[in-house]
């Protein structure tokens, strides 16, 4: 149990201003942008607050305009950001999105920024003793050596010694080529209880074909979960069981967020102790309501309709039509963080 009114749920990483051309033209032809925030990390307590989690986010910012929007935007979804430092020297990180018909493109403006400066006792912070959970991303090492750090220490000396640590790949070829990462991120994910990890991005770094040969390469957590887009999901544990759920059918807004969504469904259900095939439902159920806004997070389900539909047979699982099923009707058109 956590402390009594301390978080249930920490994340830990950095979270940027975000902007976006408006009229969704690449950045060349853009007139204007929309102003958000983004960050997976942040992403994923936004998503676990609003599955009713107490969550906390752990990161820096500047003393800027941006970080303030970026602290703002993050509590305002009910996350507690004390734990959120601001540096008076070094900057809030930003990044552009470059929309084109082909594939979106990312463009980062982060290097030297406050979050870059993050380092082990981040995790020191006794208003996070007893959590149950901490969830950490393949992002946060690609920043810096102090970074690279943290999240070692997270890892391998468990500095919040009653939480379950997640840690979700998220491997970012602009931040960091494969050759670069793939050990890195092998290593810390090996060392995790819960990894959640895409097909495509295991095949990138480790050439890996498919969700077994993940988990032969991860022996040592718990559940190493798989993703494979609009295909499914499969939760493989240590003894040789696998889970397989395919994803709900759905029209894609923008991707961006879906995998932070999956995530927060997922351990909110692994929090909740729900098994397997109901837990890789829940992180489904919230991603697609990710895909269906134009920021990176929609508010998830409400709990009486996400548990109706973690209830249905397998058969009306596989054709549920979740526009039909209103499960989208609640979905705010905001542009969120």
């Amino acid at each position: 149990m956590s402390v009594s009114g301390g978080p249930e749920v920490v994340t830990v990483g950095e979270t940027m201003v975000v902007l976006s051309p408006g009229d969704g033209a690449p950045l060349e032809r853009a007139d204007s942008a929309r102003l958000g925030v983004g960050g997976a990390e942040s992403n994923v307590a936004i998503g676990m607050a609003g599955l009713g989690h107490r969550v906390a986010w752990v990161s820096r910012v500047g003393d800027d305009p941006f970080g303030r929007r970026v602290t703002a935007e993050v509590a305002s979804a009910g996350v507690d950001v004390a734990g959120v430092a601001v540096d008076p020297h070094a900057p809030t990180g930003v990044y552009f999105k470059d929309p084109h018909p082909e594939a979106a493109g990312v463009h980062y403006y982060r290097a030297g920024s406050a979050a870059s400066l993050l380092g082990p006792p981040a995790l020191d912070d006794p208003r996070l003793a007893g959590a149950r959970l901490l969830h950490l991303s393949g992002i946060t090492p690609a920043l810096s050596a102090s970074c690279r750090a943290l999240v070692e220490h997270a890892v391998t000396d468990r500095p919040l010694s009653d939480a379950l640590v997640s840690f979700d790949v998220n491997h970012r070829p602009r931040l960091w080529p494969a050759g670069d990462a793939a050990e890195v991120l092998r290593h810390v994910a090996d060392r995790a209880d819960v990894v959640l990890v895409g097909l495509d991005e295991a095949q990138r770094l480790w050439g890996t074909v498919d969700a077994q040969t993940v988990r032969r390469l991860l022996p040592h957590p718990a559940t190493v979960v798989v993703k494979e887009g609009a295909v499914g999901a499969t939760a493989l544990g240590r003894t040789g069981s696998a889970v397989f759920v395919p994803a709900l059918r759905a029209a894609v807004l923008d991707p961006v967020g879906a995998g932070d969504a999956f995530a927060a469904g997922y351990l909110s259900a692994v929090l909740r102790g729900l098994d397997a095939a109901a837990a890789l439902r829940c992180g489904h159920l919230v991603a697609v309501r990710a895909l269906a806004v134009p920021g990176d997070c929609a508010p998830p389900p409400r709990r009486r309709d996400l548990d109706e539909v973690l209830a249905l047979p397998d058969d009306r699982w596989a054709t549920l039509d979740p526009v039909a099923a209103g499960l989208l009707e609640s979905v705010s058109r905001r542009d969120l963080p």
